[in-house]
């Protein structure tokens, strides 16, 4: 067995600590990167690939069951789901950084105080936007221009599923926390989980019950609970620094502010992220039901492209953060551009094999002959260009895990929020060009100068890396 040892900051000084490595960890901070990378990447792919499955499947059944209408109403809540989703996600992305920063300082009571605090917090945001998301949801959709025969249903599938905002909240901080010591398998095992249980639920809740998309929305809320619950058990019962005691968790004041200096600058410009996406989602919902239905549908399948983004991001960013904390300048530069490669060929990859079953992928989604052209329009004209998506995430949160928190939320609010709001505002409007192709289009377009100005930032943070030498 590998030994390792951790320092315990208390008050009384600090000991040094001595257990085994447990086999779902992994060793950044030393040996090929390469292979550890894959290690905790793909059990990343896999699980974000089974997250963005609960959506999918919501609107694979709902196409099959309950008809195109109801499809359309899912898919119009899509990316205000998206915006709630992202801000947490932001957020996770700060407990991720946190904690592997402490543990490869080797700080063990930073990594427990990282965990009491993240987990109370988890709750505090989850119930807090569980309210707003009830109480707000018919004006968020007459803001996004809903189509008005789908808005009834939309409105109920919005309430019921943010009944779930808990659930992904405490799912998404845990996992971070599990990430950040390289544990990115038990997150996959307790997807699994709540994967098939959501697909049969869907199945009894509107194929046997017609309980339409009420039935769907249901079915997520009991599988995410069941998911958090899972990781929620994974923590109380951990013996080592990510150890969970409830009736003794408070928060930490150093912890929470480090936190929220990561994790708000990522919450914000997920934030208007998904927000610039609203304005998209209004032009799209502008076309009608059959475009929505069709968008819906070939988003769904882009989101297992960009699972590949997701996953090496985060496990990038567990490589960058832990050794960052220890003070291992060159194995900052390798991971970050292994992790980019990664990404670049995983998304090309999927990307290729997405267009070339694109009919017969979004069959599943719906029968329509319609609904499927109008699929295959968002799918040829944003799949190839996914990688400079992943580019640009990639770059943005690394920068972030070697302390630049300001530089990259600025350049991508610039590049990919008001650039495309700019875009809709001005070649959207002139009538050649008020097509769908030219919505489809503000993605790729603003992917790229974002990604081309994260490069340089990365390039001037590294030069003051080598400057600087040791981070710590």
């Amino acid at each position: 067995m590998t030994h390792y040892f951790l320092k315990d900051f208390s008050r009384e000084g600090f000991s040094l600590l001595k257990r085994p490595q447990r086999s779902y960890e992994v060793d950044m901070c030393s040996g090929p990167i390469f292979p550890s990378l894959l290690k905790i990447a793909l059990p990343l792919v896999l699980s974000n690939m089974l997250q963005y499955m609960f959506n999918a499947t919501n609107i694979m059944v709902v196409g099959t069951f309950a008809g195109d209408n109801s499809m359309a109403a899912i898919g119009a809540t899509t990316s205000l789901i998206s915006l709630i989703t992202n801000l947490f996600l932001g957020l996770s992305t700060g407990v991720n950084i946190i904690a592997a920063k402490y543990y490869g300082a080797q700080d063990l009571q930073g990594v427990r105080n990282t965990v009491d605090t993240s987990v109370l917090l988890s709750f505090l945001c989850g119930g807090a936007f569980t309210i707003l998301s009830i109480l707000g949801a018919p004006w968020a959709l007459r803001i996004t221009h809903c189509p008005s025969n789908a808005f009834d249903l939309a409105v109920v599938y919005l309430r019921v599923y943010s009944l779930s905002t808990i659930s992904i909240t405490v799912y998404n901080f845990g996992s971070a926390l599990l990430r950040s010591q390289g544990d990115s398998r038990r997150p996959l095992y307790f997807l699994l989980a709540a994967g098939l249980m959501n697909l049969l639920l869907n199945l009894l809740f509107v194929g046997v019950l017609h309980w339409n998309v009420a039935g769907v929305a249901l079915a997520t809320v009991l599988s995410q609970t069941t998911a958090a619950l899972l990781v929620l058990r994974c923590l109380v019962g951990d013996a080592g620094p990510l150890h969970l005691e409830p009736r003794q968790a408070r928060f930490h004041r150093r912890e929470l502010l480090q936190i929220l200096l990561v994790g708000l600058p990522e919450a914000i410009q997920s934030t208007l992220f998904s927000l610039s996406n609203v304005f998209i989602q209004a032009s799209i919902n502008s076309f009608g039901e059959v475009t929505v239905a069709g968008n819906s549908a070939a988003e769904s399948l882009e989101n297992f492209i960009y699972a590949a983004d997701v996953a090496f991001v985060q496990a990038g960013t567990a490589f960058v953060s832990q050794n960052y904390g220890a003070g291992n300048r060159k194995r900052i530069q390798r991971s970050i551009f292994l992790s980019v490669f990664c990404t670049i060929v995983f998304q090309m990859a999927l990307a290729l094999l997405a267009l070339g079953f694109g009919p017969y992928l979004l069959r599943l989604f719906s029968p329509t002959e319609e609904v499927i052209a109008a699929g295959m329009r968002r799918m040829q004209v944003i799949f190839l260009f996914e990688p400079f998506c992943g580019i640009m995430d990639c770059l943005a949160t690394f920068l972030r895990s070697m302390g630049h928190n300001f530089v990259p939320t600025v350049v991508t609010l610039v590049g990919s929020c008001a650039l495309r709001i700019v875009w809709l505002a001005t070649v959207f409007q002139i009538p050649a060009y008020h097509t769908i192709e030219v919505v489809y289009l503000s993605y790729p377009v603003t992917w790229i100068i974002t990604s081309a100005a994260h490069t340089i930032c990365l390039v001037f943070a590294l030069r003051r890396l080598r400057r600087m030498g040791s981070p710590t």
